[in-house]
């Protein structure tokens, strides 16, 4: 019945998001860190959800990207050499996971905070990489850009995360005026950033990567914003980033008062992902679904509703007792096709929101002012 939902939604024109039912963690305390540790927000109701928004212009089935591959030199890739076809997301940001992720490597101008959660698709990383170097050659004295979670190595649920699953999220720590501001408390973080090295990440994302959206909290917002408008950035373009509603590059979202939540699109391997779902039963190991827990739902429930077994659900989830948490995602493992499986639409990635090209006076025949 899950499943069926989420294809009535992806089969929805885009609207403002919905609100779902969604599980509750427990109350956590706030912690002075570099990112703050929060109950997960209702994604739905935060920008965050995939399911519910637009993911780029449908193509009604054209294929765009990994056209260098054919649907039978795709399968017998899969089948025999899977590991050729390079990172693969397979479903959603919020119901997926990750084949063949790419692990974010150590850098000079970046520092990986949690390397066993540092596992994204190559567009991910790469998209990283370009954004932390085009910073530090604007700011070449700045610290290391702060790269937190981006997913587990074979992607699905990582805990507080209800997206991070397909490897195309990552968190990433402010840079701040005086680095001993990581040691203060959460609050007002938006008082002690570096509003010119945080505008020049944000830029560089916009810029130089295929980036989907990032979530901050509106008070770090208006402090970018305020800065880039009286440092010579276009009030329109800014007001395309931040004040555009629904279509705005840069939404808003609780517990990201500390830290920038980026998703990109990684538009090869998302495609991969797609084409490889109704092949995933070819590789038995791979032959997995993702089950959004509900309540009322058992181990034994899923594994009869899916014809799978309360041990391969434990063992694919290093779950070591039955109790479940309501919203989070498992891996099923399944002994055939899956025929119910929400597949994702094909993507197309927009064009790049680039600000506008400085005005030439001279080239718009408007007089200039003689040498004095």
């Amino acid at each position: 019945m899950l499943w069926a939902i989420f294809l009535t939604t992806l089969m929805q024109p885009p609207v403002a998001p919905a609100v779902v039912e969604a599980g509750v963690a427990p109350p956590v305390t706030t912690i002075v860190s570099e990112f703050e540790v929060e109950p997960e927000p209702d994604a739905e109701t935060e920008g965050e959800s995939e399911m519910a928004g637009p993911q780029g212009e449908a193509t009604d089935g054209e294929l765009l990207y990994s056209t260098d591959l054919s649907d039978e030199e795709l399968e017998q890739t899969w089948k025999t050499e899977s590991t050729e076809l390079g990172s693969i997301s397979v479903g959603f940001t919020e119901a997926g996971r990750l084949i063949n992720g790419i692990q974010m490597p150590p850098g000079k101008t970046w520092t990986v905070i949690a390397p066993d959660n540092a596992w994204g698709t190559r567009e991910t990383i790469d998209g990283l990489i370009a954004a932390a170097t085009a910073v530090h050659e604007q700011f070449p004295s700045c610290g290391p850009l702060r790269v937190n979670h981006i997913g587990k190595k074979d992607g699905g649920y990582l805990r507080p995360h209800q997206s991070h699953q397909s490897g195309r999220d990552v968190d990433v720590g402010f840079f701040y005026r005086d680095p001993a501001s990581l040691n203060r408390p959460v609050k007002a973080r938006e008082l002690l950033i570096d509003a010119a090295e945080n505008f020049a990440l944000l830029k560089a994302l916009v810029m130089q990567t295929d980036v989907q959206m990032v979530l901050v909290d509106r008070r770090v917002q208006k402090v970018l914003y305020d800065w880039a408008l009286t440092h010579g950035e276009a009030r329109g373009w800014l007001d395309s980033l931040f004040n555009s509603g629904f279509s705005s590059l840069v939404q808003h979202a609780r517990g990201h008062r500390d830290h920038f939540h980026v998703r990109f699109f990684s538009p090869r391997s998302q495609e991969l992902g797609r084409r490889l779902q109704p092949l995933l039963a070819k590789v038995p190991e791979q032959n997995v679904l993702i089950h959004r827990v509900q309540r009322g739902d058992s181990l034994g429930r899923i594994a009869m509703r899916y014809g799978s077994s309360v041990g391969l659900i434990q063992r694919a989830n290093g779950l070591s007792t039955s109790a479940l948490r309501v919203g989070r995602t498992l891996n099923v493992p399944l002994r055939g096709p899956c025929t119910n499986c929400p597949v994702p639409p094909p993507v197309r990635v927009p064009p790049r929101r680039l600000p506008p090209e400085p005005i030439d006076a001279e080239a718009q025949g408007e007089p200039t002012l003689p040498p004095t």
